[in-house]
Order: C-alpha cells, then structure tokens, then sequence
C-alpha cells in the first residue's frame, strides 16, 4: 500500500509512538509485506529467524522489535510489538469506514454492466464494461473488476486475509489494506472466496474460469487463462502461473509457485511448489505417473508374497 502522500521517518515514528534510526526527514512511500514491498516502504519484522531477509529486503524502512546495525541508505523503526504498530499504521492510513448503501457512491461501474439485486459493492470499487454480478455477489472495498467478467451468486470478494498472531489473550489479527484484482473475461462461479491482500493485491488473471466453492487466499495470484475447479483450496501468497489446471477439492499451502502448464489431479495436496507442464496427483502432490506406477507396484505385493510361499 502506498501512503496518499511521502511522510518523513519522524512522522511515522511519531504515529506509532517509537523510536527510529535514521535521518528524520527520510522519505516513507508506503507500507508492505515482505514478498512485495519496494523501496520507499515500511516492512515489519517480530522474530529473529527473519530479521536478515527484512533487513536485506527491497523495503527501505524496517519496523523491528531490536536495535540492530541499520544497513546503508535504510532507516529502522524500533518498536517493542512490530505487528501492533503495523496494524496502527493501516488504521491511520486505510481506516475501515462503513458503507450507508448497498452500492457506494464511491463506486465505478462501466457501460452495459449488470448488477443483479441484492448485491453489495463497497468503496472506490471499480468495475468494467460488459460485466454481469449476480444476485447476492458481496464486492469489499477498493476491489478493481475488468471487463466482460461474470461472478455468481454468492461469491464474496475482498474479506480480511486469514493471517493471525497468537498471544496470550488470544488470537490477534493483521489487519487487511490490500485490493482483489479480477481481469478481464474471467469467469467466477457461485460461492466463491476471494480474500484481499495484506497490503497488495489478490490477482485473477485474464481469461481464468473458477468453478463453485473456490478459496483463494490473500495475495495469491492466479495468472491467465487458468482453469481451478469446484473445493479447491489454496492458501495465501501462492503463485499460480499461466494455463494451469487445478481440478476439484485440491488442497494447496502457502508461499508456493505452481508452474505454467500444469496439471493437479483432484484431491491433491500441494505442499511444495511444482513445475510446469507436469501433472500431479496424491498427497503430498507428486507426478501422477510415477504414484500410479507406485500404485500398481503395491497391488503386486500380494502375488510375490504367493510365489515366495512356494518357493519355500
């Protein structure tokens, strides 16, 4: 997320009540996660395990729970609870504000677009030409739809990303500011969850087709023409690259690529990226060749063991 203007080092420091080190006048563009930050933003770190991949990161400002030795040309901002004052800084910056109508005043709807009744469409929504939203479609804030794109009834795009910390109180989450991106001619079928990203964006890409009872998570990115059938399940911050086919009730964990080209038999779990132009079936997913030859060798334990017997 980028801020709506630049604001000093000193100035963010002063909104989270912390510490910084580095020229107080030092340019603060934005705030991001770390997989898609870039210079001028804020990237918050809370364990050392990740302290080195923040600090080498592309984000130029690095709110920490340490002082550390502050690499060159960055700034640190030394907080005693990163995930706290992340969270303070979109509430100041992207603030929840609730809507007073079904369809905001805010929103853009392209020519030719048709909205069913008893549709929600939140906030600085932008939506195509040639669209069709069906009835009961739920459309959060800042989400940017393309044109000639078809959502059924049901689907819900742009709830808060499934990303918690755990204290001793409870469960604490990271607030969401992040958009859903829906490109043109993708098709959307009923039911479907489309979670919105942290700070940046969930992407359907150009010409992709969902079939019913899709989740996808925050910050996934579905790229063109892709096909993902009916109780697939895929986590956040996945990438799924072009014309890859992903049938029913797949199961895919986070942080990895599907390559472009792939195919994911039904009822597999992904749990390690995968090349492209393969196809994978099994849990954990593997080459579907090599487990049904696997498979097939298994079915003649039977008949070894029978030989072995006579053998004796």
């Amino acid at each position: 997320m980028k801020f709506p203007k630049p604001h000093t080092l000193k100035q963010i420091a002063k909104l989270i009540d912390c510490d910084f080190v580095g020229d107080e006048n030092f340019s603060v563009l934005g705030m991001n996660e770390i997989h898609v930050v870039t210079p001028g933003d804020i990237v918050f770190v809370d364990h050392p395990k990740y302290y080195d991949k923040a600090l080498n990161s592309a984000a130029s400002i690095i709110l920490i729970n340490k002082k550390v030795e502050c690499p060159e040309g960055k700034a640190l901002l030394i907080s005693d609870d990163p995930f706290r004052d992340f969270n303070k800084l979109t509430n100041y910056f992207k603030p929840f504000i609730a809507s007073q109508s079904s369809i905001s005043d805010s929103a853009i709807i392209g020519k030719n677009t048709v909205i069913q009744p008893n549709c929600f469409i939140g906030h600085n929504v932008v939506i195509g030409d040639y669209c069709t939203i069906h009835s009961n479609v739920s459309i959060y804030d800042d989400a940017v739809i393309g044109n000639h794109v078809t959502i059924h009834a049901g689907t819900v795009l742009g709830a808060n990303a499934f990303y918690y910390k755990k204290r001793p109180e409870g469960y604490d989450r990271l607030k969401s500011c992040g958009r859903v991106v829906i490109e043109d001619h993708v098709d959307l079928g009923a039911l479907c969850t489309i979670d919105r990203g942290v700070t940046g964006d969930t992407i359907i890409g150009e010409g992709s087709k969902l079939d019913n009872q899709i989740q996808i998570g925050h910050d996934t990115v579905v790229g063109k023409n892709c096909l993902i059938a009916s109780q697939a399940g895929i986590a956040g911050c996945v990438i799924i690259e072009d014309d890859v086919t992903i049938w029913g009730q797949v199961g895919c964990t986070s942080g990895i690529t599907i390559g472009e080209k792939a195919v994911v038999h039904a009822q597999a779990g992904i749990s390690k990226s995968l090349e492209g132009h393969k196809t994978y079936w099994g849990t954990p997913a593997q080459e579907a060749r090599i487990e049904l030859k696997e498979m097939a060798s298994i079915k003649q334990i039977p008949n070894i063991l029978s030989e072995l017997k006579k053998i004796k």
